[in-house]
Parts: C-alpha cells; structure tokens; sequence
C-alpha cells in the first residue's frame, strides 16, 4: 500500500484533503495521523483571514456546498502553532497554499523551505488573480504555469509540488500540461465545482457568499473524468485524486483511472475516522482483485479491452 508524493515515498495513499479537516487536531481522536500518506491543510495565506459572511454551509443532494473564503491563522500562525503539532505526532504535512498574487504564493514557498515535517506544498490556484480582474489562476494556463513555476523555483527542492486543479474548465488537460511542463511534481484533482443554493422561503441564496464550492458523491464522476483524462494524456505525472470518496471502492476507482493517491474530504464530516477505514478497505479491495501493490492498479483501467 506504500505510495509515493512526487519522489518522497509515504505508507499509505490516503491522504486528508485541504479544507476539511483543518490542520490535523480535529481527527487526532480517530485517526493515527502518523499513518496516513499525509495531513493536507487548510489552504494558508500570507496573513490571517477571517473568511466569508455566514452562512458558510448547505447541504444539497449527496453533496454540500461550502463558503469559508479561506479562513486562517496565516502563515506565520500556521510556522508558529499547527505545523510544530503535527511534526510532534509524526504526521507529515502537505502544505496547502494560497495567494492572489504570483508573489504571494512564492514568498510562502519560501517560508516553507527547510520546515521539518513538511512533506511538499499543495499549490491552490483556484483562488482569484487580482492582477487580472479577478479570473482564477487555475482557469488560464498561463496564470497558472506562473503560479506554479514560481512556487518550484523558491520551494524547497526536497519538497514535491502538486497543483490542485479546478473542473470549472473547458479542457482539464491544457492546464495539466501548462503545469506540468512548468515544473509541477504532481497534480492534485480536483478541487470543488462552483455552485448555488436559493432558498424558496426567503426567495435570497443560502449561502452568505452567494456562491460556493460543491463537494462530495454529487462530485464524484466529474472528478474521476478528470483523473482518466489527464492520465490518459499525462501518464508519467502523479495524481492525487479527490471528490466524493466514502468508501474504498470509491478510492479504487480513482486508482484504476490514474491516481497514485487519494484525499478524503467531506466524508469526514460524518465520519472522522474514514481516512483509516478507506485505506483498510481499500487495500482488502486490491488484494481481493489479485493486485500485489497499490502501484500495479494504478492507471489499470486505461489497458487496452483484450488485455
């Protein structure tokens, strides 16, 4: 079950997914933290952001939408307090970072480097690009290769870098190869498609953003489409998949469509302990379909239909 991010290798390929499990404290009483591939944080910023109006949440049908805006202590909040816990407990830490300038997400880079228990640095490029009117660094593969080579340019070199691209895109692959070829050691896919809730009663929309980021089983077949396009397209570039996985059966499927790992988001939610039950249930799924490792079923739905 031995799995790798970028070239550092991790025991296990279920890894948290940003946003949902904040920085680790939450599910320490559930799960051995030291065990999962790593801790995905909460996106951090430079400064500390109290976030969006609330309501900040929605449940729809097998999904719920969410608008927190980023909330955080910072990364000198994040330096300070979360990563010294985590690297306390043994857990790796696969920092998310977030900006809304190609500057912003470089300095964080930079404040990253050398800081023990940090595996790599999750790239958030669907945050706004403030220098061009607001347009999603993830939706332009030029905003988004910047973003990324200057993350890899100031990153630690031991640290692997992973960009968390959005679906709300006419062709996933384009910004894949913009990222990749601008030095990406992976690809994170795929962060939460854009979505509105209205309220009949109050006739408004629920959420005080108005709008807000789509998650869970609702999500789940755009993000497995994602995976195998990119894959097929991609075959050398490691992907850690995410989007609706409760069970692992769900995780599996990201497996056979290309992903080397996977993060477990929403599914926490109502179930803290999920990341070490999916691992368990997915290594009884490889097992059960005769794979020796993790590594052997990755991409195997792509063979051809004779093999």
């Amino acid at each position: 079950m031995g799995t790798a991010i970028g070239r550092v290798p991790v025991p296990s390929p279920v890894l948290t997914a940003s946003g949902c499990s904040g920085f680790g404290r939450e599910l320490e009483p559930f799960v051995d933290l030291a065990a999962l591939g790593a801790v995905v944080t909460k996106s951090v910023q430079l400064r500390p952001r109290s976030g969006r109006p609330t309501p900040r949440m929605a449940e729809t049908p097998s999904g719920m939408l969410n608008s927190i805006g980023l909330q955080g202590p910072g990364i000198d909040g994040l330096l300070a307090e979360d990563l010294p816990w985590l690297a306390q407990r043994g857990a790796r830490a696969f920092v998310s970072i977030a900006g809304t300038r190609v500057e912003d997400f470089a300095e964080l880079a930079t404040r990253l480097r050398g800081v023990p228990g940090v595996l790599g640095i999750e790239v958030n490029i669907s945050c706004p690009n403030v220098e061009s009117r607001g347009e999603v660094f993830a939706c332009d593969p030029v905003a988004a290769r910047d973003v990324v080579a200057a993350v890899r340019a100031a990153a630690d070199p031991a640290q692997p870098v992973y960009a968390k691209l959005s679906p709300d895109v006419t062709d996933i692959v384009t910004i894949a190869r913009s990222v990749a070829d601008a030095g990406a050691d992976g690809l994170s896919m795929i962060n939460t498609l854009l979505g509105l809730v209205i309220d009949p009663d109050t006739m408004r929309p629920v959420l005080g953003g108005v709008t807000g980021g789509l998650s869970g089983p609702a999500i789940r077949p755009v993000a497995l489409r994602c995976v195998w396009q990119v894959h097929q397209a991609l075959p050398d570039v490691p992907i850690l998949g995410m989007g609706g996985i409760r069970s692992g059966l769900d995780a599996l499927q990201f497996v056979l469509a290309g992903a080397s790992a996977v993060s477990i988001g929403t599914a926490v939610f109502n179930d803290p302990s999920a990341p070490a039950r999916i691992h368990a249930e997915l290594a009884a799924a490889l097992a059960a379909r005769g794979f020796g490792s993790l590594a052997d079923a990755v991409g195997h739905a792509h063979r051809p239909v004779d093999a």
